[in-house]
């Protein structure tokens, strides 16, 4: 029989086994496309730990990239920052650069491995495999002109290599995901990428949906559709929320205006119920380092500080409950029209683009020679558009229509930004779960979903740990 003393120490760990991390998106670079130092990166994450209002709490950062920037497959030095900071790290690897681009990134995670390994290990919450490739592939994405992707065959391949670069290392217990828009993920074709997934992760950003009501009062309920019907076909995966947030400024978007008292109304209804309980990363804690996009998310401005622009305490937002079930899966969900993120600058590399093109009747595809994107300053995906305003276009659920993305192109305001990376809040969907709440005041039925998986991974590590004793 184990000691009392043994018992205790398993049940101090406990908390880390069922925690939910927490944290913000950080591109390789400042706006101006100057690469971040190490330095850069330990400055960024202990502002982030320290920020007014969390209590300590924003201790994980998503990469998009293995790769430090100015360089061919050196290690990002956000890792190395990382590990001197404590700070947990949803590690990307950036998977619309064609075969060398992707063969550079995981270089890149097999050097890490090596020279990090032991100690990188355990600050590992996963592992993203692209980000909205499917999204920038699709007839939507293609034509609001959101620059290149990868389509669901090459992904799988992608994701195959990274599990077979891991196996045997202090990573090899790490999920491995892919992180795309709601529609995305609803689209069937995509199916093959939802199986070889550990994880599902959704950028969703309400603030560009702006061919329906996406005032701040439809913000939070804009993002529980979006978490909830990727839900609805996660097969009982986890679903992450890895990019959301509300600008500070910027130009309006239908009824969306970036404000910061938006922001804190979104960061109160949106994210608060989701703190602690599901995985999410915030973007961003700061996008106008030296300059200022339009529109701007950042918490903080363009001079690092612990002093946010917004309270971020959550005060006032009363915490839900966590033992809600999951919902069930949604029937067939009418997508919204998807929307973007800007970026900033390009790296281009030859590659090839392939377009897919499916209806309910044929499947399609052709391949255009192109310039491959490399991850942005704000870490998206680098295009070929100049708009700073997002276009949005409509996905069915298992088809993709060229003709009514094309007619919502035609309603919406402009062109893709320049260099986008895409972000879907999703709409109220015909026939499937509702959001939980509108006014974000308890977690989405989907975030109950992502408690669960967590939950039950903590419950077998507690079941363990008693067959031991």
């Amino acid at each position: 029989m184990r000691s009392v003393a043994s018992l205790a120490a398993f049940a101090a760990a406990l908390p880390s086994a069922l925690a939910a991390y927490q944290g913000f998106n950080y591109g390789s670079t400042f706006t101006d496309g100057s690469p971040k130092a190490q330095s850069d990166f330990e400055a960024d994450f202990k502002t982030a730990a320290s920020l007014d209002g969390t209590g300590g709490a924003f201790t994980s950062a998503r990469l998009y990239t293995m790769v430090q920037g100015g360089t061919a497959n050196d290690v990002i030095s956000a890792v190395p920052a990382a590990i001197s900071t404590k700070t947990s790290l949803l590690l990307g690897l950036w998977a619309s650069g064609g075969d060398g681009g992707f063969a550079n990134e995981l270089a890149a995670l097999k050097a890490a491995i090596s020279t990090y390994g032991d100690s990188l290990g355990p600050l590992v919450a996963g592992i993203s495999v692209g980000s909205e490739d499917l999204y920038r592939v699709s007839p939507t994405g293609i034509l609001n002109k959101s620059g290149y992707g990868a389509t669901p065959d090459v992904l799988v391949n992608y994701i195959s290599q990274v599990r077979a670069a891991i196996a045997n290392t202090p990573l090899s217990g790490a999920p491995v995901g892919h992180v795309d828009t709601w529609t995305a993920w609803v689209n069937g074709s995509n199916d093959a990428v939802i199986d070889a997934v550990d994880f599902l992760g959704v950028d969703a950003y309400p603030y560009f949906q702006s061919t329906e009501p996406n005032g701040i009062d439809q913000g939070a309920a804009l993002l529980n559709t979006a978490t909830d019907n990727t839900a609805g076909v996660a097969k009982g995966k986890p679903v992450w929320v890895t990019e959301t947030g509300w600008p500070v400024s910027g130009d309006t978007s239908n009824l969306a205006v970036p404000s910061p008292e938006n922001a804190k109304t979104f960061w109160d209804e949106a994210g608060c119920p989701r703190f602690g309980n599901v995985n999410i990363w915030w973007f961003t804690l700061q996008d106008a380092d030296p300059t200022t996009p339009n529109p701007s998310f950042g918490i903080i401005g363009s001079t690092l500080t612990t002093t946010p622009i917004y309270d971020l305490s959550c005060a006032s937002v009363s915490k839900p409950k966590s033992s809600a079930p999951p919902p069930p899966p949604p029937s067939t969900p009418t997508p919204s029209p998807v929307q973007h993120k800007p970026s900033s600058t390009t790296t281009p590399e030859a590659s090839t683009s392939t377009v897919v093109t499916t209806s309910s009747s044929s499947s399609s595809s052709s391949t255009t020679p192109s310039s491959s994107p490399a991850p942005s300053s704000t870490g998206g995906a680098v295009g070929v558009a100049s708009s700073s305003t997002a276009a949005q276009t409509t996905m069915t659920t298992t088809t993709v229509s060229s003709s009514a993305a094309s007619s919502s192109v035609a309603s919406s305001s402009a062109p893709a930004s320049n260099g986008t990376t895409t972000a879907t809040g999703g709409a109220s969907a015909t026939g499937s779960s509702s959001p939980s709440s509108t006014t974000g005041a308890t977690v989405p039925a989907s975030g109950a979903s992502v408690l669960s998986g967590q939950m039950g991974a903590g419950i077998v590590a507690i079941l363990a740990a008693i067959m031991l004793l």
